[in-house]
């Protein structure tokens, strides 16, 4: 289980205890040696400085059109000032009482940590941990078997805690000065009583603030979620500082109390939402407060604007949801009906990430409270399948086999292999899904064809197909700003790994995408962006600029960065390439679903891989307009079919969105023939 700054600190602090106070008049030196020493340095000192560190309020995150996603919600909070605090503690016990009796009455809660009971005869808090009462007995300074009564004596003679109050306000001084001192209260630090303060108790204690001496309202700006459909996964959470984090961001200037990134673009572009702290300097001079000012100002955190637009990403999960609905799903081991898959399009013209699609999935706004559900959840809707899942590519591989053969010189566009439906190779025999005669590449991409791309991977080798995998990405990190996984590429060395045997006939399986090979669906994206541009794949980003904290100035803009060039050894591998997966966007779809008639031709490629889950996937890839190319994108299906019908709407939103540069119908007079031939 992990701990937090505070279990460190109460754990060091019990320790410290157990060594000091071996009895009540050990406590009663410490107090005047340390608790009281501040007090003691402003009567005795010509002048004394303490400084106050003030946190900034962390940065906003919004979508592509400036929509707030993730910001901050103000709410108020009691604290206690210790350099406007009364030094004498009868004066000081009075104003704790006060405030503690106006917090009963708005039925709020407020720090106490003091596990006795609040009306006497008192009693320990019944299930308080017996190490927790041990805590509390070192703190006190009373032995092991001192009574919740004896605990209560000695906190009242500590704090004089006067006689005349009754037992249970007696109690609720105790607490508020028992959980003072856990926190470490001081000059430097502010203690909170109570957050989330309604504004008749803000207004009510701002007009006691004469009589409250020390009592001080602050502004406490916290983490609230605005739109929580919205890549929650890549939008990620916050949390606290844990003790085994604490050095590293100690070192960075971090406060112990800081809120921090903890997954997603809230962890990935910290150092740009966090901002940076201010400093409050307090002076003293024989006793009396002679000046109070911030020294250094607090500087909010940055604006993070993603590339994400709401409405498209909306659009996009509706998209995937409703042909899951149709088309999807498959019967887990459990007997659950799991419907999962994901979308992911990319700017073709710089890989930035428009939309990104993952079902099942969550609501970010409720992911506190049902956390326990969603991670005990069918089909694991915290898992972002878009950039974590790995997935056999299947026949959308091909494009890669074809490019290195195209590029090695192995083949050209009018080079044919003979598929009779049966490809021998060795002793073993492999199948087609048709019957194609004499077949070149661009119809081998159309129809799928696997004796083709067997005979070219056959050519190839495997070392020869591997390059130009990681050439397009496969089995390397994305470089998107948050986790990916990398997957990997089939191989003898992977094979080995996973304690598999590779067999002479592994080469065909991985020419053609099976075997183990596997990909997350942003990186099957990047395959057809790369295609899309001729061989240059981007990194994909989700931030596409930093602005200051009120959107009102750009401060930096993520420019494109190419990630990987394929050096080409003849002009036309791509042509045959995109001529290929023109044809395949005509080939067997319904009319509902056709991608004929948009006004422009698109480029795809389809699979259907097997999973290890003993079912198919279906899966594919994708650019358009294929003659310039606008959007990059690849979807998957576990454990459906036909994923590819999912295009057409894709395309449809995006061009209702954004719009998509028109061509002449049926562009290509040659591509257009070749559909009618086939």
């Amino acid at each position: 289980m992990r701990k937090t700054i505070s279990d460190y600190v109460k754990l060091v602090l019990s320790v410290l205890m157990v060594l000091a106070c071996t009895c009540f008049c050990a406590l009663r030196l410490m107090r005047i040696q340390v608790v009281e020493s501040e007090n003691y340095q402003k009567e005795t000192s010509a002048q004394t400085s303490y400084t106050q560190s003030i946190s900034p309020t962390r940065g906003e995150i919004v979508d592509a059109d400036g929509v707030l996603l993730v910001g901050n919600h103000v709410t108020y909070a009691v604290m206690i000032d210790k350099a406007l605090f009364p030094s004498e503690d009868q004066q000081a016990n009075r104003v704790l009482l006060e405030l503690v009796q106006i917090l009963s009455e708005a039925k709020l809660q407020w720090a106490d940590t003091l596990p006795i009971s609040m009306n006497a005869p008192y009693r320990f808090r019944m299930g308080t941990p017996e190490e927790e009462l041990d805590v509390m007995k070192n703190i006190i300074g009373v032995n092991h078997y001192a009574t919740a009564d004896n605990c209560m004596e000695i906190l009242c003679q500590t704090y004089q805690i006067d006689e005349n109050y009754t037992p249970r306000q007696k109690r609720m001084i105790a607490g508020l000065r028992y959980a003072m001192a856990q926190a470490d209260f001081s000059v430097s630090r502010q203690f909170q009583v109570a957050e989330e303060l309604p504004m008749n108790v803000v207004t009510q204690l701002s007009q006691l603030s004469m009589q409250l001496q020390g009592i001080v309202i602050a502004q406490i700006p916290e983490r609230r979620v605005e739109v929580g459909d919205v890549i929650p996964h890549e939008i990620g959470t916050t949390g606290p500082i844990y003790a085994e984090n604490a050095d590293e961001y100690l070192e960075q200037g971090y406060s112990l109390d800081a809120i921090v990134g903890i997954s997603g673009i809230e962890k990935a572009m910290e150092s740009e939402l966090q901002g940076k702290s201010g400093t409050r300097t307090i002076t003293f001079e024989s006793g009396r407060l002679i000046s109070d000012e911030i020294t250094t100002p607090v500087t909010a955190g940055h604006t993070v604007r993603l590339t994400v637009s709401s409405e498209f990403q909306k659009g996009l999960q509706e998209i995937l949801e409703e042909f899951l609905d149709d088309f999807g799903g498959y019967t887990d081991s459990d007997g659950n009906k799991i419907k999962s898959g994901a979308l992911v399009v990319l700017d073709a013209q710089s890989g930035a990430v428009l939309g990104e699609a993952t079902a099942p999935t969550y609501d970010l706004t409720k992911y506190s409270e049902t956390y326990d559900e969603l991670l005990h959840q069918a089909g694991n809707p915290l898992y972002n399948r878009a950039t974590l899942g790995l997935y056999r590519p299947g026949s959308t591989f091909k494009t890669i086999t074809a490019t290195a053969g195209l590029n090695e010189g192995l083949v050209t566009g009018d080079t044919t292999f003979f598929c009779g439906r049966q490809y021998q190779y060795y002793d073993v025999t492999f199948s087609c899904t048709g019957y194609h005669s004499n077949i070149a590449v661009a119809r081998a991409l159309m129809v799928s064809c696997n004796s083709y791309f067997y005979e070219l991977s056959r050519m190839l080798n495997i070392d020869r197909i591997a390059e130009y995998a990681r050439l397009y990405g496969i089995g390397r990190n994305t470089g998107i700003e948050t986790a990916d996984s990398a997957g990997y590429m089939a191989s003898p060395e992977k094979y080995q790994e996973l304690g598999l045997e590779w067999t002479v006939g592994q080469v065909l399986q991985a020419g053609i995408g099976n075997g183990e090979t596997m990909a997350t669906p942003l990186q099957l994206a990047c395959v057809a962006n790369t295609i899309a541009n001729k061989g240059v794949r981007y990194e994909p980003y989700l931030v596409d600029s930093i602005w200051d904290y009120s959107q009102k100035k750009c401060l930096k803009t993520t420019e494109p960065t190419v990630a990987a060039r394929i050096s080409l050894n003849y002009d036309d591998v791509y042509e045959n390439i995109q001529h290929g997966m023109i044809l395949a966007s005509g080939n067997n779809f319904p009319s509902k679903y056709s991608l004929r008639n948009l006004g422009y031709d698109v480029a795809i490629k389809t699979g259907t891989p097997q999973s290890d889950s003993h079912y198919q996937d279906s899966v594919f890839i994708g650019y358009a307009p294929a003659d310039d190319p606008k959007i990059a994108f690849s979807g998957i299906i576990e454990g459906g079919e036909n994923s590819k019908y999912m295009i057409r709407s894709v395309l449809e939103l995006y061009e209702e969105l954004y719009g998509m540069t028109e061509q002449e119908e049926n562009s290509t007079e040659e591509s257009q023939k070749i559909r009618e031939d086939s």
